[in-house]
């Protein structure tokens, strides 16, 4: 085992994520880490309801993954280019014709606003725009269509679908990375297409089923073991089994970009699945195509985009980056994984044949706390890549 302290790199951990939670940062986690396929550290922090320190954090604790559920999206949408059902670089509107058409670049906090009653307008003559039709599934998965981040999908009733397949764009296509929900919302629905079947059914049959996963799956999640996340004021109570994401609840609790629960366990396991090659989910070469970078932003770009961070991007996963923000930067050049913006994350490290996968709940106390758990994860991460060595040869 390419370890050089376990029991300290316990301790270190323990104590960086007590911390963690003293100071507010989130009220519960779950950490399961391995290496060489062996539970290397396993373990649960916290309470589910940290004002009363009731109901402790546990094995079974299933937490919403948020955005780390596209990683469960693009599995499926790379075994459709397994057998041949789409192609990577085929045009979106093949598979959903109304994605078509030139489309207006517009500043994206105005397309974030738009309400009810606002609707796209056609492009003015003097806008630059985007011909819709260009646009391929290669580019939805390494986030550079050009679309925006993210819409009002939740604003916009039964009418989300129409508006969602006409939506700006915020850049011209391959221009740069610009990290998209959008992009993974369209996926879901192209996926819908392409198998005739919800996306729930489709990631059950395809992910969760043939993984014996016990533990993932969308919400509504009835029982109680569920780490609660924002409390939301409009409707008077605290998110618990139901999805912190606003248009994916609108969209009923499943969309391609959020809307999975887990707990650490069961999705250390689906990324030990990464770790060795995909089987039986992908075959290697695949997935070896997925961990092949796709597009960039480099460090000087990502000083006005999107926080600062660099970021490389492969299919559906983030790649190693040289900025130190990003949560691959601890490990080797070829890690990948991904992270949810309710605080949880997956990566896998093939130097050190290593999957860390770490769930918490850091929207609980509202949607500030993103820095302060970013840089636990990065820490957690560094911890790690310090007590753990690459594999020689």
């Amino acid at each position: 085992m390419n370890f050089s302290s376990p029991t300290e790199l316990h301790h270190q951990i323990n104590v960086l994520i007590e911390r963690a939670i003293e100071d507010s940062v989130f009220p519960a986690a779950q950490i399961e880490i391995r290496v060489r396929g062996e539970i290397v550290l396993a373990q649960c922090f916290g309470y589910l309801e940290p004002e009363t320190n009731q109901h402790p954090t546990n094995t079974e604790t299933m937490f919403d993954l948020a955005s780390v559920s596209k990683l469960f999206t693009t599995i499926v949408m790379m075994q459709l280019v397994e057998s041949g059902v789409v192609r990577l670089d085929q045009p979106v509107c093949d598979v959903l014709p109304e994605f078509v058409g030139q489309r207006p670049i517009l500043a994206y906090p105005a397309l974030r606003n738009l309400g009810h009653t606002e609707a796209f307008k056609p492009a003015a003559a003097d806008l630059p725009q985007v011909d819709a039709a260009q646009v391929t599934f290669r580019h939805m998965m390494a986030h550079h269509a050009g679309l925006p981040p993210g819409l009002p999908l939740y604003a916009w009733g039964s009418a989300w679908r129409e508006r969602l397949l006409a939506t700006p764009f915020a850049y011209p296509i391959g221009a740069r990375v610009w990290y998209s929900d959008v992009g993974f919302i369209l996926l879901g629905v192209a996926i819908e297409r392409l198998t005739g079947l919800s996306l729930r059914e489709v990631i059950l049959q395809r992910v969760i089923t043939p993984l014996g996963l016990q533990c993932v799956g969308y919400g509504p999640i009835l029982h109680n073991n569920v780490a609660p996340t924002e409390f939301y004021a409009h409707w008077g109570k605290r998110m618990r089994g139901e999805v912190h994401d606003e248009n994916t609840l609108a969209l009923g609790g499943v969309a391609g970009h959020a809307g999975l629960f887990a707990n650490a366990h069961d999705l250390a396991t689906f990324g030990q699945i990464l770790l060795t090659g995909g089987e039986p989910l992908l075959r290697p070469t695949t997935l070896a195509e997925m961990c092949c970078k796709q597009a960039e932003n480099t460090l000087s770009a990502a000083a006005i985009l999107q926080g600062g961070s660099a970021m490389v991007r492969g299919l559906g996963f983030q790649l190693w980056s040289p900025d130190p923000l990003s949560p691959t930067h601890p490990f080797s050049l070829t890690a990948f994984g991904h992270t949810g913006f309710t605080g949880t994350s997956l990566f896998v490290d093939p130097a050190r044949a290593l999957v860390v996968a770490l769930l918490t709940n850091r929207v609980y106390a509202g949607r500030h706390t993103y820095e302060a758990a970013r840089d636990v994860r990065n820490e957690v991460h560094r911890m790690i890549a310090r007590h753990i060595a690459p594999m020689s040869g």
